[in-house]
């Protein structure tokens, strides 16, 4: 089965990125065809720096490599690297209601976050999203729980253009983790982990052992002391279970077994030593691609033209039923 997922080259990505969409590829590569992508045309949609774009997509491939994403078995690259993208998107424009994209989530989100950024780009981000996962003919994408809407709208334009002008799309599924699927905020657990809030409410995967420790011996929890798992009354520690039982694999209940009788104070350390032992491969690896950056950019370049030879098939198809050629 092809799948198709990406991530936006923003910078400092977090533990809520990773346990919400990366580590699902890492199983799915090995029994599936995994496409990869370095979503830069999404990450120009909202506020940004020029010259910090190319080291952020350096860094989100050094992620990708460090999270076990091997390139001999996934096709990793840059979007704006296939032109087909940005062509494909604009013909599913042209198909795409308003009301349609006036209805997504994160539009109004990044609308209010945003307000002197506010750009017909955001407004169509899904549309693009859409030309992404259908250029590629994907019939899943592994996302976090976020972008499981814009999955959906892929799905009623790819079933739009069949009907339409004739089937070339297959209406792709969304894969989302069982657990995890979205990350809270450490300083505030009722609301999406962020980067772009208070640099205290999430984790990237570059931190240093003190950062981590730090973030999480202050993190918020609940009243009472018991780490018990109920995301409606303990949504503090409710959340920091989930990062423990998915970086552990240790079901929740076992968790709450073993810090029976403990307070917060003994779950946070364990959970900081469990974050910091887990995400040392990362900075790690990070360090080591940071004098390798022509490996880097030889991966990124062989995956654009392994993502271009497919890209340009369905371009030629999709110009034939469209009447464009």
């Amino acid at each position: 089965m092809r799948i198709f997922s990406g991530i936006r080259p923003t910078g400092g990505l977090h533990i809520g990125n990773y346990l919400g969409a990366i580590k699902q590829w890492i199983a799915l590569q090995e029994t599936n065809e995994c496409i990869f992508c370095i979503v830069d045309l999404h990450a120009i949609t909202t506020p940004y720096d020029p010259k910090e774009l190319q080291k952020n997509i350096l860094e989100a491939t050094a992620i990708y490599l460090a999270a076990g994403i091997d390139p001999e078995k996934s096709i990793i690259f840059v979007q704006s690297e296939v032109k087909e993208h940005s062509e494909l998107a604009w013909l599913l424009e042209t198909i795409t209601p308003m009301g349609e994209l006036s209805r997504m989530t994160q539009f109004k989100e990044k609308s209010k976050q945003y307000k002197d950024y506010v750009n017909a780009g955001l407004f169509n981000y899904p549309v693009l999203m859409a030309g992404d996962i259908l250029l590629y003919r994907a019939k899943a994408v592994p996302v976090g729980k976020d972008q499981e809407q814009h999955v959906e709208l892929s799905r009623t334009i790819a079933r739009k253009f069949n009907q339409k002008f004739g089937q070339i799309f297959p209406e792709p599924e969304t894969i989302l983790p069982k657990t995890g699927a979205k990350i809270m905020s450490l300083t505030d657990p009722k609301k999406k982990m962020s980067k772009s809030d208070d640099p205290k409410s999430c984790i990237s995967l570059f931190d240093t052992p003190e950062d981590i420790t730090k973030k999480i011996m202050s993190a918020e929890t609940d009243s009472g002391k018991d780490v018990i798992y109920n995301v409606t009354k303990k949504p503090g520690i409710s959340n920091l279970l989930t990062i423990y039982h998915l970086l552990t694999d240790t079901p929740i209940p076992e968790i709450e077994k073993q810090f029976k009788g403990k307070g917060y104070g003994d779950f946070k350390k364990a959970l900081a030593k469990v974050v910091v032992d887990y995400l040392e491969p990362f900075r790690r690896k990070q360090k080591e691609l940071q004098t390798r950056d022509v490996y880097v950019k030889d991966i990124l370049e062989k995956g654009a033209e392994r993502a271009r030879t497919i890209a340009e098939t369905t371009m030629k198809e999709v110009h034939e039923k469209m009447g464009l050629s």
